[in-house]
């Protein structure tokens, strides 16, 4: 097997079946010898196509940036990962952490071993964030004229559990900011719900993050307060470190931030279930 075809098979095995593999795991799937991974690996790190983590092996700041994820938001993925991981060994679900868009939201991680394979969301994908618990959560700490600007009066449906219209979308994010917490109840993906919670900086939302399972199992009672505890953490390490947390354009923590990071073309398409061979 050439060269080029031995990279495309280990990248190939970066799926959503999870979203960090140990070289035993990206061996087995890949059907190469462990050296001869290990070689490669070391390689596609250096290159920043796959990236070396405590958890193991995942995806590089270059394959996301293909897949649409822009390499400034590799902060933020760093400050959470640890805690993402945490948050599934705790409740068992799959972890979910994105960011706003315009009025989409795009899926920056994914944690949640086998089980993750089970979920349609993909890293790097994007649908409107008023149907996803991660996007309702950001957009409740919008101003109500900015989601206005959003999305406009009527609402694309996803499923049939959508909200449709601008006014119950406000009523939905004020009850998101009494609580601080946002749901989906089978809004983006039938059958499955989600509990989110913001990453909140100083001048509003950074990102947010979310656990998922089937919408008649999922043990929200549960993991509801870990998911606002997990959120709080994040945002203190990034506060901690905040000139890690600038990245390109909208990203910067400026006094006209939300200005450009809000604005954008509006969201009218569901979630994209396809896979990504590039994660």
């Amino acid at each position: 097997m050439a060269m080029i075809e031995r990279i495309t098979v280990i990248l190939d095995v970066f799926d959503d079946r999870t979203s960090r593999l140990t070289l035993e795991e990206i061996s087995r799937r890949s059907q190469l010898p462990r050296s001869t991974v290990h070689r490669i690996l070391k390689q596609l790190v250096r290159l920043h196509w796959v990236e070396h983590t405590p958890f193991g092996y995942t995806i590089g700041r270059r394959a996301l940036r293909m897949g649409g994820i822009s390499e400034g938001y590799s902060a933020i993925r760093a400050a959470a990962a640890p805690v993402l991981q945490d948050l599934h060994m705790q409740t068992g679900m799959v972890v979910h952490l994105a960011v706003l868009e315009g009025g989409e939201n795009v899926y920056l991680d994914k944690v949640g071993g086998r089980d993750a394979s089970t979920l349609p969301s993909r890293i790097g994908g994007r649908g409107p964030a008023y149907a996803t618990a991660c996007g309702k959560s950001m957009l409740a700490f919008l101003a109500p004229e900015w989601v206005d600007g959003l999305y406009g009066q009527r609402l694309h449906r996803c499923t049939d559990r959508t909200i449709g219209e601008i006014t119950a979308l406000h009523r939905e994010l004020n009850l998101v900011r009494r609580r601080g917490l946002a749901f989906d109840w089978s809004e983006a993906f039938r059958g499955l719900a989600c509990a989110g919670a913001a990453i909140r900086g100083t001048r509003g939302p950074l990102a947010a993050l979310s656990v998922c399972g089937p919408a008649d199992a999922a043990p929200f009672e549960r993991a509801a307060p870990l998911v606002v505890a997990a959120a709080r953490e994040i945002a203190l390490t990034l506060g901690r470190r905040p000139a890690q947390v600038t990245g390109a354009g909208p990203r910067r923590l400026r006094d006209d931030e939300t200005i450009h990071l809000y604005e954008g073309r509006r969201s009218t398409s569901c979630p994209d279930p396809s896979p990504a061979s590039a994660r």
